[in-house]
């Protein structure tokens, strides 16, 4: 009998089609794991979120946790030539910077030479710095050309550099010594080249010697020297960048906006947790839909834990709880800001505005220490959020796990059908070949017998 190459031909009954519906009955049974591992990747996803929130929230706190976050300044000045940068320890005032004096390098160069390529022989160069440092560049005789002597004096690293200059002249290539810094301290005080050898060649041409001179400048009447005209310390805090003389008036007033804005920061960032666990735990009475981590163990902990942190309260003779700065806790547990108390109380009781968030000492934790690292606990390795995710993650794997097995039973018993209606296809064909046969015998002999 001849090969039956699809189901259904030898029976002419549709096996395929049939076989497809079993296969598609089968695989319902992958759904209920593909709904449960969803829902256990929605929570992850839904930690996430929440991992989010509560980020925010701590960086919003950190940034309210050290005295210095309540010390901020801002500037302004008038005038050009010195560019200026404050810290928040800046004092508060007005300052009167006039520059007289830029610092220089020094620099000088030798009478020029030639080639430039060219060996001049062996020697020394002594070098005595305006600070009484010295050193000494030993060149060999191999290696004694004018480009040779300055990469040596470049390899020394001592505090000079050294350039080749061409002048257009006869003898036009000139060494020229320059000290890497500006400032008298860093001058060359002096330079000996050793006799015999590159010494009989080179000679300092004194025309060309630029002297080193220090930054002069005074602040509100007070002179001030620097040998660099970077100069730090002359106001506590601030960073001059002398760039030409002239005069400068610089403003340092407190940032009270900025302070400000860190507890505005503080509550947004507060309400958009408050927000965050309302979604994702709220229940609709209507659809009876509930959020995705309605009435999960870690996030009733969570919000147990921040409700604890905002109704504490400190011992403090001034301020000891958010509420009598004007944090106001509403029954939907967001923070409402009174924004005109907070500005009063950043203008005139900043100190126990700080004490209060930052704490009164290094010993003691305010508001902000506390949310600090209580969120930070519950985030970092082996706290709540983690354990909870690592959870809901090994779950998803046994879920996937447990679909791999299910799709090898279902694959399985798809074949073990296959098989079955493979033979039953076959066994039909052979039963209509018999009946079809013994049909046609049987009209042969009815048809003798009418003879």
């Amino acid at each position: 009998m001849a090969t039956i190459s699809s189901l259904g031909i030898g029976s002419g009954l549709d096996l395929s089609g049939l076989l497809d519906q079993l296969e598609s009955a089968e695989r319902q049974k992958l759904t209920p794991i593909l709904q449960q591992q969803k829902s256990y990747e929605t929570k992850i996803s839904a930690f996430g979120l929440l991992e989010s929130a509560l980020e925010k929230v701590k960086d919003a706190a950190s940034a309210l946790s050290e005295p210095e976050s309540f010390s901020g300044v801002k500037t302004s000045q008038s005038g050009e030539g010195v560019s200026i940068s404050a810290s928040e320890d800046t004092p508060v005032g007005s300052y009167e910077i006039e520059v007289t004096q830029r610092a220089k390098s020094y620099s000088i160069a030798t009478m020029g030479v030639g080639e430039q390529d060219t060996n001049l022989g062996a020697g020394n160069i002594d070098f005595t710095l305006g600070d009484g440092a010295q050193f000494t560049v030993s060149v060999n005789e191999s290696d004694s050309s004018l480009q040779d002597i300055r990469d040596a004096i470049n390899g020394a690293d001592t505090g000079v550099v050294a350039s080749i200059v061409n002048d257009g002249s006869d003898q036009p290539y000139r060494l020229v010594l320059t000290s890497t810094q500006t400032g008298t301290d860093a001058a060359i005080d002096s330079v000996a080249f050793s006799s015999g050898g590159f010494g009989d060649v080179l000679t300092l041409d004194g025309a060309t010697e630029v002297a080193a001179q220090n930054a002069q400048l005074n602040v509100n009447g007070i002179a001030i020297q620097s040998q660099k005209n970077r100069v730090e310390g002359a106001i506590q805090g601030v960073t001059l960048n002398l760039e030409e003389t002239g005069t400068t008036t610089l403003e340092v007033s407190r940032d009270t906006a900025g302070i400000e804005k860190k507890l505005s920061n503080f509550v947004d960032a507060y309400n958009s947790l408050q927000g965050a666990l309302s979604d994702l735990t709220s229940f609709d009475g209507a659809t009876g839909v509930g959020g995705v981590l309605q009435g999960n163990a870690t996030v009733r902990g969570v919000e147990s834990q921040i409700r604890e942190l905002v109704g504490g309260s400190l011992l403090s003779d001034t301020f000891s709880s958010l509420a009598d700065i004007g944090l106001t806790l509403e029954v939907d547990g967001t923070l409402t800001l009174d924004d005109e108390k907070v500005s009063d109380l950043v203008a005139n009781q900043l100190g126990a505005l700080s004490s209060l968030f930052a704490g009164e000492s290094e010993e003691s934790d305010g508001f902000a220490d506390r949310f600090e690292a209580a969120l930070g606990a519950m985030m970092e390795e082996g706290g709540l959020i983690e354990n909870a995710t690592s959870g809901l993650e090994t779950s998803v794997e046994a879920m996937g796990q447990r679909y791999d097995r299910m799709e090898q039973q279902i694959d399985s018993t798809i074949d073990r059908y296959r098989t079955q209606f493979s033979q039953l296809d076959g066994l039909i064909a052979q039963m209509n070949s018999t009946s079809s046969y013994l049909t046609q015998q049987f009209d042969a002999l009815a048809a003798q017998m009418k003879q």
